[in-house]
């Protein structure tokens, strides 16, 4: 391209690669440096749990084929993902041979000591010991080499040259010894995260493969397209989202939304992939394909979600990355340094910097939160909690304060008919018939309120709307009226009694809609009762406030557009004592920004898309009831999948536990090492402890993440 012609902006592409061998931190550094390198690469994301790494280039520069040949370059092998319902067959595959690898080092361990015990020839045991060498050190050694090329010291390195050390000085079955611990120990390791992408892939498994059409074909989902007509049978899996046209069922949504009871679907009703119908038989018109479902969304935005590093993890990553080039400094000072200096004896204390390369190997320290992340996320996901990542997960740990919407949030974010008072001797069904043959004029959403509380009435004839008031009409020769206050004072129909009941239903919050025979020369006109319509408070609200505090949020405060009154009594409702009201959108921003200026960590729960500014200024936003909805999925650090504000609590509680074990798991691993680098150093262990001590390292901050897997979310914190 010569310099007059003009600029072509490139043209970035994402690709996912699959890299089965991946199994540390290092060699996700080793990754992500070799790609790095490459003209054209702007960005990679190594993944150690799901064993994968993101790039973000430019094709023309930097193709596939050149990114593959680069991780080539580093000792392991990579390859674009296969069909979505792959789940790691090559995984598989290699922690079989590693498992066979393993075992045989095992056996000839075993066959060498039991030589050494028994006083088969010298010969015989070296043999026994080399051959569990070769085998242990099958998956290693290439590994420490591939470190060895790229000048970047990893843990295969550190224990290559203390196996390599022990042979040197004829310590055999210490030198078999370690081997096979060590590789015993990466396999289980390996084990552990396996577990934990499974956790993650079993919800791929929610929805099935394939759909039943109307016509009776049953097609694979990806051959479904938007519009068509699929049959759901009782006790089947939804395959795809879409819209009831035909049909009432009870259908469980527990995978999606973390819901506990099914919820009643009928022509109109909205569902989701992988949920499950109950007892009848449903047509459902697809409204998205396969890949935009919303379990499609969930499963990608959990992935992306590991990929976004807690601070801890980053902590670890950066500290493992200078902690394995010093160790292997120091253990060649403690070698040469005492012979050198003070004449001590050369074998003694190259046996003591051995054993301190075996106990230096950071395993357990780099696998520690990544596995403790991978299982908050996943646990939190199958409660329909989703989480965008592990410093959001931190986060949530953190939250000291939080600001909740009223609208949507506290309350249902719908008008619902709460009371229905009769007056002058009406009978209530009647009242209700009056009020829905009038409202069956109006799109309004009182209107809509009412007519979905009454019994189904033919239309007022006459009908005449008057602004700002209400309506008239005419029903079956008689002429009614339904409006607020001002329209019952105009028409001169208001008594002391309809006075005091409307006084009543203002004074909870909610509106007050008068019916009544309209005045005329034959009549004089009377009000037939009143109908109470207000946002009705979420039944779950004030559990979940009462929850909230006893999981260690000190301050819930409620932010709402809304007038004070209204405001007051909704939060009075829900137990909450701090309200701010009558807030303008930019009004919301600043309230939050001065709660986050006293109490540092701050929650904000809106609806996702009217509340985006005060969710984006929180240290977290939280989406409400958002199952369906792409834009509160995409805008949201947290997502609750159900209108279930209680699912709050049990994430922070999530959030606070899982931030625990990350530092528990953190601090045992470092103290671990401490403690056997200075026995190490005076000469007091031997690499029998040493591996024994970094094997059993690892199981425990291994087996310590995985209780999260298990646990999922709490309901109370105290329970930890």
């Amino acid at each position: 391209m010569t310099r007059n012609e003009p600029q072509v902006e490139a043209v970035m592409q994402v690709t996912h690669l699959s890299i089965p061998g991946l199994c540390c931190a290092d060699e996700v550094a080793a990754v992500e440096k070799a790609l790095l390198v490459l003209p054209g690469v702007e960005r990679v994301q190594g993944n150690v749990v799901a064993r994968t790494a993101t790039v973000r280039h430019d094709p023309q520069r930097a193709t596939t084929e050149q990114l593959l040949a680069a991780i080539a370059r580093t000792g392991m092998k990579a390859s674009l993902p296969g069909a979505k319902r792959d789940h790691g067959h090559g995984v598989n595959e290699i922690e079989r041979a590693h498992l066979l690898s393993t075992i045989a080092s095992g056996v000839f361990v075993g066959l060498g000591l039991a030589g050494h015990w028994l006083g088969a020839p010298e010969w015989a045991e070296i043999a026994a010991f080399g051959v569990a060498v070769i085998a242990g050190g099958w998956f290693i050694a290439p590994k420490a080499l591939a470190a060895i090329r790229r000048l970047s010291p990893d843990m295969n390195l550190l224990m290559s040259i203390a196996v390599v050390g022990a042979l040197f000085i004829k310590a055999w079955d210490e030198a078999a010894s370690v081997v096979f611990l060590f590789s015993l120990a990466e396999l289980l390791e390996s084990y552990s995260v396996t577990r934990a992408r499974r956790a993650i892939e079993t919800l791929m498994e929610v929805a099935p493969d394939t759909a039943l059409l109307k016509s009776g074909h049953e097609v694979p989902v990806e051959a479904v397209n938007v519009g068509e007509i699929i049959v759901i049978k009782p006790g089947a899996r939804v395959p795809l989202d879409g819209v009831v046209i035909a049909g009432e069922s009870n259908v469980n949504q527990a995978p999606i939304t973390g819901e506990s009871m099914p919820v009643e679907k009928k022509p109109g009703s909205d569902v989701f992939a992988g949920s499950i119908n109950e007892r009848g038989s449903l047509e459902v018109r697809v409204t998205k394909l396969s890949t935009d479902s919303t379990l499609a969304k969930i499963i990608h935005l959990v992935e992306e979600a590991q990929e976004q590093k807690a601070p801890a993890q980053r902590f670890v990553d950066v500290f493992a990355r200078y902690y394995t080039p010093a160790v292997i400094v120091l253990a060649l000072l403690i070698a040469v340094a005492p012979p050198l200096l003070f004449g001590q004896a050369w074998g003694a204390w190259f046996y003591r910097a051995l054993v301190m390369l075996v106990i230096a190997c950071p395993c357990a320290l780099v696998i520690s939160t990544p596995v403790s992340v991978v299982s908050g996320l996943t646990a939190a996901a199958r409660h329909g909690v989703l989480i965008k990542g592990g410093a959001v997960l931190e986060s949530l740990g953190k939250l000291r304060a939080l600001a909740v919407d009223k609208t949507g949030t506290i309350t249902e974010g719908r008008p619902r008919v709460t009371d229905v008072v009769p007056l002058n001797q009406t009978d209530e069904q009647e009242l209700l018939r009056v009020a829905a043959a009038l409202e069956a004029h109006s799109e309004h959403p009182l209107a809509q309120a009412i007519l979905a509380h009454a019994p189904a009435a033919p239309r007022a004839e006459n009908f005449q709307a008057v602004a700002g008031k209400g309506a008239t009409g005419e029903i079956k020769g008689h002429e009614y009226f339904i409006g607020n206050h001002r329209l019952v004072e105009e028409l001169a129909v208001c008594s002391p009694e309809t006075e005091r009941r409307i006084e009543e239903i203002e004074r909870r919050a909610q509106t007050a809609v008068i019916v009544g025979h309209r005045p005329h020369a034959d009549c004089r006109g009377e009000v037939l009762g009143v109908i109470a319509i207000g946002d009705t408070i979420r039944p779950q609200a004030a559990a979940a406030v009462q929850q909230l505090r006893r999981a260690g949020v000190q301050r819930v405060v409620m932010l709402t557009g809304d007038n004070r009154a209204t405001a007051e009594a909704i939060a009075k409702q829900a137990g909450i004592i701090e309200v701010i009201a009558e807030l303008l959108p930019d009004e919301k921003v600043e309230r939050v920004r001065e709660l986050l200026a006293s109490e540092q960590h701050v929650g904000m729960v809106g609806d996702g898309i009217n509340d985006a500014p005060a969710l984006a200024a929180a240290s977290v936003g939280i989406a409400m009831g958002v199952a369906g909805t792409d834009a509160a999925l995409e805008t949201a650090d947290v997502a609750l999948m159900a209108d279930d504000l209680g699912k709050l609590p049990e994430a922070i509680a999530l959030g606070r536990r899982t931030e625990r074990i990350i530092r528990f798991n953190i601090a045992f691993a470092i103290l671990i090492k401490l403690v056997f680098l200075a026995l190490a150093a005076t000469g007091k262990a031997t690499m029998w402890m040493a591996i024994a001590a970094d094997m059993g390292a690892s199981l425990v901050v291994i087996i310590n993440g995985l209780r999260l897997l298990a646990s999922g979310p709490r309901r109370d914190s105290r329970e930890e």
